[in-house]
């Protein structure tokens, strides 16, 4: 490998600084965005840990946004189309990731392993720089964003899994920010209104469609990454912060 991107290691070192705006275990309270020491890592693990049980979380999942930059300097993040043979969300575009096993030390570990076995991503060539707070599926999974840095992208070699993995593309992040080639459809849920996003991507002749869980992790990292909001009014999900099992008023 040559050179790092300068891109790149400014992002790595901003993205280090993130701290999540909340945990598990009181998810209506937001944190100031301090620094995360480097032992971030661990320390957030071993919170959500700790208050997964206390939150009524069935299982807890991590996913891969990995960002390398493209040939136009842009920052990009690889994605999945799930196999059409998978008993759940087949065919559907997801971020590399999966459910927590039992020998998984944390929330980087399994989505790191998860990357492996679903692209090929050797865990080695990811720099991970943060992870981000929890998503709340209503199913009782939290889903945890864990964003790592592919400073080298001719070095992965991807290899889908066939069995769960029909197509790796990626796409640019900046687009989760913009108003263009998006739809929303407005949903109701216990008295909660809110917005689920569809963004279409074409790739070469193939045509994506990135929408619910991953669009909403995807609008995050974006926010995040480029630090301002979308063009475009969000309106997540309330049950996402686990706001349904804490009496916050509806919307």
């Amino acid at each position: 490998m040559g050179e790092k991107s300068q891109k790149l290691l400014s992002l790595a070192q901003q993205l280090r600084l993130y701290k999540p705006l909340y945990s598990l275990n009181d998810p209506t309270k937001e944190q100031q965005q301090q620094g995360v020491p480097e032992e971030g890592r661990n320390s957030v693990s071993q919170n959500l840990n700790s208050t997964t049980e206390s939150a009524g979380i069935n299982n807890r999942a991590a996913v891969l946004i990995c960002i390398f930059e493209g040939n136009d300097s842009d920052m990009r993040v690889i994605l999945t189309k799930r196999s059409s043979t998978l008993s759940s969300h087949s065919g559907e575009v997801a971020l590399p990731g999966g459910k927590r096993e039992e020998g998984d030390a944390d929330d980087i570990e399994t989505a790191l392993r998860e990357a492996k076995e679903e692209i090929g991503l050797d865990p080695s060539l990811v720099d991970v720089v943060a992870v981000l707070e929890p998503f709340i599926t209503l199913r009782g999974i939290a889903v945890v964003p864990v964003v790592g840095i592919l400073f080298d992208k001719r070095a992965f070699v991807p290899s889908p899994n066939t069995n769960e993995v029909e197509s790796i593309f990626d796409v640019p992040l900046e687009m989760f920010l913009k108003d263009e080639n998006r739809r929303a459809e407005e949903k109701q849920r216990m008295g909660y209104k809110y917005l689920l996003h569809f963004f279409d991507y074409q790739s070469g002749s193939q045509k994506f469609v990135i929408w619910a869980l991953t669009a909403g992790i995807m609008i995050r990292v974006a926010s995040i990454v480029y630090q301002r909001a979308p063009t475009f009014s969000e309106q997540r999900p309330p049950f996402w912060t686990g706001v349904f099992k804490k009496g916050i008023p509806k919307l």
